[in-house]
């Protein structure tokens, strides 16, 4: 196991930190969170984090690293993820880097992109267009220009729809076309499995009783805190997260409380066919496990390595 380090990805709620813990239980694991959302501190229930018995059991890395006020970059999680994996292998230790934040994991493995920085004038020109025009039409814009990225991004993510204007708008390059044309190498060797549920049905079940756990556990009541103790708004990152942003909604009054039921659901089986999406871009870099017998298998494949 020197200097390897095992990355385990998936749609959510298809059983990564279970298998991740049972893992944990046969390795010397440590665990090193690929989640966007799980870094910010106090959105626990949202965001499913570890209890504090499974990170008193196992090590856990890049959670509760910044307030909900604040933003955290695919660059910076470069940068941590290395430092978390190149500590645990100091330790002699094995890193499992876990999550489903694939925008995360693609920066690990394949590097950052060689970017214009933010423009303000051209994000206010932006934002003023949007006003009028909405974003669903701003994302027909960038379909004209930058169809690559258009095809990945949803009408209705704004964030990423007005960085993509605003780097062709720049450049006058598609944000596709400056991928990175090799990816940096890494201080270590990386295995990575995925977790790719064939029954997309089940997995459905699987989200509507995920979210229907996250709301009986005070999901409401922890968006209510978080609200309370910090200067938070809508557009935030932390607060544009799955499940955050329809509570949100939910307490501005937009809607019932069965109708946030049914939009958080909704809103997440869209990120898990994001996330979908992502790992068919990545097919040729992992292997398939099973929830039921992947961990032994894993376990397995790092014996005979």
């Amino acid at each position: 196991m020197n200097r390897l380090a095992v990355a385990l990805l998936g749609p959510t709620a298809s059983g990564k930190s279970a298998l991740a813990l049972e893992l944990a239980a046969r390795l010397p694991v440590e665990i090193v969170s690929v989640d966007s959302a799980q870094v910010y501190r106090g959105m626990d229930i949202g965001t499913a984090k570890p209890s504090a018995a499974e990170r008193a059991a196992v090590p856990h890395h890049l959670i509760d690293l910044v307030d909900p006020t604040e933003a955290y970059s695919a660059g910076r999680f470069r940068n941590d993820a290395i430092r978390a994996v190149t500590g645990i292998l100091a330790r002699g230790r094995l890193p499992l880097l876990v999550g489903g934040t694939m925008l995360y994991y693609r920066a690990l493995v394949a590097g950052l992109d060689d970017l214009p920085k933010a423009d303000p004038k051209i994000r206010a020109e932006i934002e003023t267009q949007a006003a009028v025009r909405g974003w669903p039409a701003m994302h027909a814009e960038l379909a004209a220009v930058d169809p690559a990225s258009a095809a990945r991004l949803r009408p209705t993510d704004p964030q990423r729809i007005q960085r993509a204007l605003e780097v062709w708008r720049i450049t006058g390059r598609p944000l596709s076309a400056l991928q990175s044309a090799s990816p940096p190498a890494l201080p270590f060797t990386l295995l990575t499995f995925a977790i790719v549920p064939p029954d997309r049905a089940q997995l459905h079940q699987r989200i509507a009783a995920r979210f229907d756990r996250l709301l009986a556990a005070g999901l409401v009541e922890e968006v209510k805190a978080l609200r309370t103790r910090y200067e938070l708004n809508a557009a935030l990152p932390s607060m544009r997260a799955v499940g955050y942003r329809q509570v949100w909604e939910y307490l501005e009054s937009a809607f019932s409380r069965e109708a946030l039921r049914e939009k958080g659901i909704a809103a997440t089986r869209q990120l898990a066919k994001r996330q979908m999406t992502w790992l068919r871009s990545f097919r040729a870099g992992y292997e398939i496990v099973d929830p039921a017998g992947g961990a032994a298998r894993i376990a397995a494949i790092l014996s005979e390595g």
